[in-house]
């Protein structure tokens, strides 16, 4: 299959979402579709386009022309070619490794009785498991950017959510960029405005999740979530795993294997901080439909 990416072109196409978070799969094993920003926004339109949060690109490893990607070819053959819905290429997105891993498996690219396999992501190796449920992933590692000002003040950066007074939030990176805030109890999660992207202060450059959290009982939080270069959805994996970091981090230094619940508007996912300062989500992923779609400019 070939591209002219001044003409219109005809390519299949994958439907899926984990907790609502949803995507368009589009299969590429050589590498030989360009995605432009523009395609990518055209499918990710809600309007006009087949909608979603993001699009993955299902190619080889070795058939990606970013070098830091094809090193990983030794280790796992498929690469998740993340892009967000406004067309930029993005590190990770947790809830669309189990898609991926869901598709993979489906389409027999991968042996349908292993237990566990590796994908490769811009954020590294991932490694999959197969869970009664879903999918579990490894995030691996994870890290504090800002561990004295943790230390001093419990927080990094300062988050004002439309109308809401600037509120201290906790900068984590697990792969991609998070601020997580802690509701005080005055706040409603659920009528926080989140049509236009909080403000950060300092900004970072990149950009950044942010998760607006509130426990609602021991081990169990609700999250509400503004992903950078799509808007609000219905679920963030990533985010989700940031979240239930941040309060284990709050609460005292995360304990191997503790676990946490956390509840999007989209479903209920799994976190679990595992040995070795890495963290593991899990949660359900559906393919809902299959089909072909014009790609145009």
């Amino acid at each position: 299959m070939t591209d002219d990416a001044n003409h219109a072109l005809r390519w299949p196409f994958t439907k899926g979402h984990g907790t609502q978070n949803d995507f368009v799969l589009l299969p590429d094993p050589d590498g030989t579709l360009d995605l432009t920003p523009l395609r990518v926004r055209a499918l990710a339109d809600r309007h006009a386009g087949l909608g979603a949060d993001g699009v993955i690109r299902v190619m080889r490893t070795a058939a990606s022309d970013e070098p830091d990607v094809q090193a990983l070819a030794e280790s796992a053959q498929w690469f998740m070619d993340y892009r967000n819905a406004d067309g930029s290429a993005a590190q990770m997105c947790g809830n669309g490794t189990r898609v991926f891993a869901a598709y993979l498996r489906r389409e027999g690219l991968i042996d349908a009785d292993a237990d566990e396999f590796d994908i490769a992501t811009r954020a590294g190796v991932k490694k999959i498991r197969v869970t009664a449920d879903g999918y579990a992933t490894n995030l691996g590692p994870w890290r504090v950017p800002h561990n004295e000002q943790l230390r001093d003040r419990g927080f990094d950066t300062l988050v004002a959510v439309r109308g809401q007074a600037p509120l201290p939030a906790l900068s984590l990176d697990l792969g991609n960029p998070h601020a997580v805030v802690a509701l005080p109890e005055t706040l409603d999660l659920e009528t926080l405005d989140l049509s236009v992207a909080p403000e950060l202060n300092p900004t970072l450059a990149q950009g950044s999740n942010v998760e607006l959290v509130q426990p609602v009982g021991p081990g169990q939080l609700r999250m509400r979530v503004f992903e950078r270069g799509v808007g609000e959805t219905r679920s963030c994996g990533t985010g989700a795993a940031a979240a239930a970091l941040a309060l284990m981090l709050w609460s005292g230094q995360p304990q191997e294997n503790e676990d946490w619940q956390v509840e999007v508007p989209g479903g209920t996912l799994f976190v679990s901080a595992l040995p070795g300062g890495e963290v593991e989500l899990s949660g359900p992923a559906e393919l809902v439909a299959d089909g072909e779609v014009t790609l145009v400019g």
